[in-house]
């Protein structure tokens, strides 16, 4: 029992370390070969946990040469473009100006029902509300609807408006991010300073996020109503 705990854990780490060095896709997103190079490990893992008398290693070999295969891929996809559309393929427009290519649908082997769903997962529930729609190598469809029918943005409403990044999380469940509170410029002692003015130990805060504009917010494990600092100064 103990001999197969280990090889499960051993197994565990290398199938875990393969697909991070794959990258961080879902399964929905994976390229052709990716999907098959995973598919491969899949399989390829459960051989040594299944049968206790095939050495570990001819489960870790080929699961390690799959890997550094797909990345050999990976890189000639970058280098060699038709390279990249002989294993990958090409998008596919099946809708261009508003009208459907029946051929092209016919070639993907799409049914209506295939592209109706695919374009209520996109939250188009009418085709006619379709200006052009592309079917990506992964075998997403790409929208974009009739500017009649799109959602008016600020600069449409005529709207003047700043460009901000998202706030960052510089505080996890009582514990500073360093990485993140130099990403942000935030100078040390700055949290606990104004943990201090607001009478809260660090240990006591669950999440405190920031944005570019020193813009603080701040939630403690008690659950109470959480406090918003601006620049240092408490408002909430």
């Amino acid at each position: 029992m103990s001999i197969v705990l280990i090889r499960s854990l051993i197994l565990y780490i290398l199938v875990i370390f393969s697909v991070r060095l794959m990258g961080k896709r879902q399964l929905g997103e994976l390229q052709p070969s990716e999907l098959v190079i995973t598919i491969l490990i899949s399989n390829i893992a459960t051989l040594p946990l299944e049968d206790t008398d095939i050495p570990l290693s001819l489960g870790v070999t080929p699961i390690l040469a799959l890997v550094c295969f797909e990345v050999i891929v990976s890189w000639l996809n970058l280098i060699f473009p038709k390279f990249r559309k002989v294993i990958s393929g090409s998008p596919k427009i099946i809708i261009r100006n508003g009208k459907t290519d029946p051929e092209t649908l016919r070639e993907l082997r799409f049914s209506v029902d295939d592209l109706m769903m695919s374009l209520r997962e996109k939250e188009v529930f009418d085709i006619e509300d379709v200006q052009f729609a592309i079917v990506e190598t992964t075998g997403n469809i790409s929208v974009m609807k009739k500017q009649i029918k799109d959602t008016p943005d600020r600069q449409d409403l005529g709207l003047k408006t700043k460009n901000y990044d998202p706030p960052q999380i510089i505080v996890s469940d009582g514990k500073i991010l360093p990485q993140s509170l130099k990403s942000m410029g935030i100078a040390d002692g700055t949290v606990e300073k104004i943990l201090k003015e607001i009478s809260i130990k660090l240990s006591d805060v669950f999440i405190i996020t920031v944005d570019t504009q020193g813009h603080f917010f701040i939630v403690d494990k008690a659950g109470n109503a959480p406090y918003i600092v601006e620049n240092g100064g408490q408002i909430q």
